[in-house]
């Protein structure tokens, strides 16, 4: 069955549709504009450099708290994006925690990710290495 509208209700429906779109831009144009990671929120926040998740996306990695050596922070998420890659990450795109080298590693969910911009975290003994979306310069 063919369901006919009318020329008003077409209007309506495409106007209802170009609201939502522009809602949906700025929504995200807020979250890019917001307050940022946590991480940068800590004066005592060690960047180490930059790299990129499982996905190929760019990103920014810190050690947000506590104390290791960059070297050591951007090996465990190198290693961290190998298991996703590999599929030894639980969870649907491996969202479920990892065990890296005795680091625990865990991806964000995209409605926190698009919020503060922090992509995973990779905690041991009170010690956070984050990752975070990399902001063109």
């Amino acid at each position: 069955m063919f369901v006919r509208r009318t020329r008003r209700a077409r209007q309506q429906l495409a106007g209802s549709s170009c609201l939502a779109a522009m809602m949906i831009a700025c929504v995200l144009a807020l979250a890019g504009c917001g307050g940022g990671s946590k991480a940068n929120a800590s004066s005592n926040v060690q960047n180490c450099g930059a790299s990129k998740t499982a996905a190929n996306v760019p990103v920014e990695v810190e050690i947000y708290r506590g104390t290791v050596s960059c070297a050591a922070a951007m090996k465990v998420e190198k290693n961290y994006a190998a298991d996703i890659v590999s599929g030894s990450a639980p969870g649907s795109g491996g969202g479920g925690p990892v065990k890296v080298s005795g680091w625990t590693c865990q991806g964000f969910p995209t409605p926190e990710v698009l919020k503060t911009g922090d992509v995973s975290k990779c905690a041991r003994q009170g010690t956070e290495i984050i990752e975070i979306l990399k902001t063109s310069s």
